[in-house]
């Protein structure tokens, strides 16, 4: 918390002192809600074994919830990304090569690569602040689903621990530490794909357990311009301690490239000039490698509780993209390259503490954040992936600092209260190579007061409303701007930091036996909106924006071998004065049924589906809606030498539906012919079958 800004705001002072006072001035401890558990009122629940922990009694919020790792076994992932697809209302899609970042739609947002929903991986953010690509850009390829144990989601501003991009959802992924069994597993498909995982833990000594793994990946696809992806990946944990006690180091290293077929205009497939799986710039693509060394120790009892991290990172990416043809740049092309390299460097602490307030049981925690990223990134003018020119280059040193609080009380035996407030503060310094003129330095700051009441339960049922302030952080080079980097024309500078605002009105319910199912009710107002502009290189700021939307979220064990999954989510997204927000999607469903352990046979039938949404401000231009099933059918095996064994088939767009998994309607030009505005699509894959071989050992 710096002083600047305790000192202007006087009012927050006194919140902070009201909320955190007795831990920070060393009250005496008594006894409140524990450690583990949220809520001092936490019910006996009816439990989804092994895939929920969203009971009633355990969540601030409707929209809130933690997927364990047996979900995601039962669930086909075309690509790493998608495990956030058992986050309820959340789709992933892909607009490029499987190397890039995915497209992530939730509530109303096309998020683009990751912008305003925060994901970390055991405990390491992902999303990239001023990126060369886009703000928030969050690559999830190096992900292995076979590692994750948990995943625990937040959606709206509401939650006092989350800052920079957390204001339509938040998702953090926590690896395991340790494994039930080594295993070995292999899987082929169509196409050129083959990928391979080993995986391995075992105690070094005394509470000491060391987990390692290893991922080799390679895919064509089904584009005429072979994808040519190779992408390697490595895990190196060592952990000590228990739950209560311990801590561990975590190696991660992962390498990729590949070959990209993009977006391409519908009039060409119209006529059948490309086929649908063509390519106008085989020579797009690119490649990544990110490397990091991240950390965490923790001490808990049935009072309090202390967890610190730290981490540090080094990343790359060389992006190489043509959306536009021959618009800008006849005689060569407009393919750009857009890279960016990096290194994070990161601190968080809490402590949280149960005491009492008067006669009134509360739990407080407090915490801070840091983050510096020193960077450079740049935008060039490329032919074949060779430079012809260069745009702009910058260094950039960008510092995100943030502090918490937040007390949980029990105000009366059905009614509890949970206010917060964090502080956020923005320091970026750039350094133009190319143009003088747009270098500077600048800072935000914000304040964000967060309040949720939970009240019940009643007959196994419990309301929430939930509001709060959040933000997200504009890109750096945007915030010390003074001249456009193409045409040399003023142009006006963006805040650092930009205020989000939202509610939620939520029911949570296990009334009926065997069924979790939940209804949110929301509204979130941006001051100003992000949008990607691709051939600029560059996330712009747009208009302010108001979305709401509803939510209704089930999940229903009929029998202990039947799992249901319905998650129907509905947007209204709008400019405040009255535009559409381009690729705001109106619904988004997933419907799933699963069948567990009939025999030694398994499966699940999943339905997802995109809905339609404006492609552009007056509506006249509509993206389609996307309509799929994927099946996974699972038979466990045993060999003669007693080692367990599964074999998999995953079936992708099992019907084979002609969907696309992203569109746009832009102004692009086609060599030798006029320009012209268009309907811009990324096919869907076609069906795609993938068979897995896994043995434990």
């Amino acid at each position: 918390m710096s002083q600047p800004c305790v000192r202007a705001h006087p009012l927050l002072r006194r919140l902070v002192t009201a909320v955190c006072g007795p831990l920070c001035l060393g009250a005496q401890a008594q006894p409140g809600p524990s450690a583990d558990a949220p809520s001092s009122t936490a019910l006996e629940s009816v439990e989804v074994r092994g895939h929920y922990d969203n009971a009633v009694g355990t969540a601030h919020a409707a929209s809130q919830g933690v997927i364990r790792a047996e979900l995601l076994q039962s669930r086909p992932v075309l690509r790493p990304g998608e495990v956030l697809e058992v986050v309820p209302g959340v789709i992933v899609t892909q607009h490029s090569g499987d190397g890039k970042a995915n497209q992530y739609f939730l509530r109303g947002f096309n998020l683009d690569h990751g912008t305003d929903f925060a994901t970390s991986v055991n405990g390491m953010p992902v999303n990239m602040p001023s990126h060369g690509h886009g703000q928030g850009y969050t690559d999830l390829n190096f992900l292995i689903p076979e590692l994750v144990e948990r995943i625990a989601y937040r959606k709206g501003p509401y939650f006092a621990t989350h800052g920079d991009f957390a204001s339509a959802g938040a998702a953090d992924i926590t690896y395991r530490q340790r494994l039930d069994a080594r295993f070995v597993q292999v899987t082929l498909g169509g196409k050129g794909y083959r990928r391979g995982v080993g995986a391995t833990s075992f105690d070094l000594g005394v509470d000491t357990r060391l987990l390692a793994a290893l991922e080799w990946m390679g895919n064509d696809g089904p584009w005429a311009v072979p994808e040519g992806l190779r992408r390697q990946n490595a895990v190196l944990t060592i952990s000590h301690g228990t739950r209560a006690l311990g801590g561990s180091v975590s190696l991660m290293a992962y390498d990729a490239r590949w070959t990209a077929t993009d977006q391409v205009p519908e009039r060409l497939l119209a006529s059948g000039a490309l086929g649908r799986y063509g390519s106008l710039d085989p020579s797009d693509g690119g490649s990544t490698a990110r490397t990091s060394l991240s950390g965490e120790w923790h001490q808990r009892d049935g009072t309090q509780a202390t967890e610190v991290s730290a981490y540090a990172m080094r990343y790359r990416l060389a992006l190489f993209s043509n959306f536009t043809y021959a618009l800008e740049r006849p005689a060569t092309g407009d393919q750009f390259s857009q890279q960016d390299g990096r290194n994070v460097y990161g601190l968080k602490a809490s402590h949280a503490r149960s005491h009492r307030l008067g006669e009134l049981a509360a739990r407080t925690e407090v915490g801070v954040q840091a983050r510096r990223d020193q960077i450079t990134v740049g935008l060039y003018d490329t032919r074949q992936r060779a430079v012809v020119g260069t745009t702009r280059v910058d260094r950039v040193q960008q510092t995100l600092l943030g502090a918490y609080a937040q007390s949980e009380i029990t105000l009366t035996p059905w009614l509890r209260g949970v206010p917060g407030v964090s502080l956020d503060d923005a320091r970026f310094q750039v350094d133009s190579l190319t143009q003088a003129a747009n270098s500077g330095s600048a800072r935000g700051q914000q304040v964000s007061p967060k309040l949720s009441l939970i009240a019940g339960p009643w007959a196994r049922t419990e309301v929430f409303v939930n509001a709060g302030r959040g933000l997200h952080s504009n890109d750096a080079r945007g915030t010390t701007a003074t001249v456009d980097r193409r045409t040399g024309a003023p142009v006006d500078q963006v805040p650092a930091l930009v205020a989000s605002r939202g509610w939620e009105l939520g029911l949570r319910t296990e009334a009926l036996p065997g069924l979790q199912s939940s209804l949110a009710f929301w509204r979130l107002k941006f001051d100003s909106e992000l949008v990607y502009v691709g051939d600029a290189g560059a996330t712009e700021a747009s208009g302010a924006t108001t979305r709401r939307g509803i939510e209704w979220n089930n999940r229903w064990t009929p029998s202990p071998h039947l799992l249901f999954d319905a998650d129907l989510a509905w947007t209204h997204a709008r400019f405040d004065n009255g535009d559409r927000i381009p690729n705001a999607v109106d619904s988004v469903a997933s419907i799933a049924a699963t069948l567990k352990d009939i025999g030694p046979w398994s499966a699940t039938l999943q339905w997802r589906y995109l809905g339609t949404g404006a492609l552009i401000e007056d509506n006249s231009v509509r993206s389609r809606a996307s309509s799929t099933f994927n099946l996974r059918l699972a038979r466990s095996l045993q060999d003669g030498l007693g080692r367990d064994s599964t074999l998999t088939l995953d079936v992708f767009n099992l019907f084979d539906r002609k969907v696309n998994d992203i569109e746009y309607f832009y102004v692009s030009q086609l060599p030798g012919q006029a320009a012209q505005a268009d309907r811009h699509v990324h096919p869907a894959e076609p069906r795609t079958l993938r068979v897995t071989w896994r043995t434990a050992f």
